[in-house]
């Protein structure tokens, strides 16, 4: 994720937002920097220099390739600092994943023993109040025995 030409990590290349978001309009497939630029200038605010500065970083990086058509310069995503990147991730992913994993199972079998039982053992139709459909104004007011004003 570094080399011996003193390129930046690339965890600090792609722990920028705008440099993210970047990416990810590349990833729908190649674009103008006109076309980069108006995107992330209307969702950040930022001037087009410094667009073209995350551009530049993208580059130089080898998150990004650019070719240019006419008077245009084209950008794509570069797979390959991205793979790089998976690969490294992929030693945090064999230790979570199995534990994870386990706590899914944990909260499901949890959540099926309340639906399934009450405190003394009987089975019912038990759900909690997290998963009612009703507003929690219509619960407050059918908790006092009143009819909701929705009608119900």
């Amino acid at each position: 994720m570094t080399d011996t030409k003193g390129t930046v990590h690339a965890f600090d290349v792609l722990g920028d937002p705008v440099r993210r978001r970047i990416l990810e309009l590349l990833a729908q497939g190649e674009r103008s920097a006109g076309g980069v630029c108006a995107v992330i200038q209307e969702e950040f605010g930022i001037t087009q220099p410094a667009v073209s500065q995350h551009l530049k970083v993208l580059r130089d990086n080898g998150f990004a390739t650019v070719r240019p058509q006419g008077a245009r310069r084209l950008y794509a995503v570069d797979p390959a600092p991205l793979r790089e990147v998976d690969q490294w991730l992929e030693g945090f992913r064999r230790f979570w994943t199995p534990a994870l994993d386990a706590l899914a199972t944990e909260l499901a079998r949890g959540r099926r023993e309340r639906r399934s039982h009450t405190p003394t053992g009987n089975p019912t139709e038990h759900r909690s109040t997290h998963d009612r459909d009703d507003t929690p104004d219509q619960r407050r007011t059918a908790d006092r025995g009143q009819p909701h004003p929705g009608g119900g």
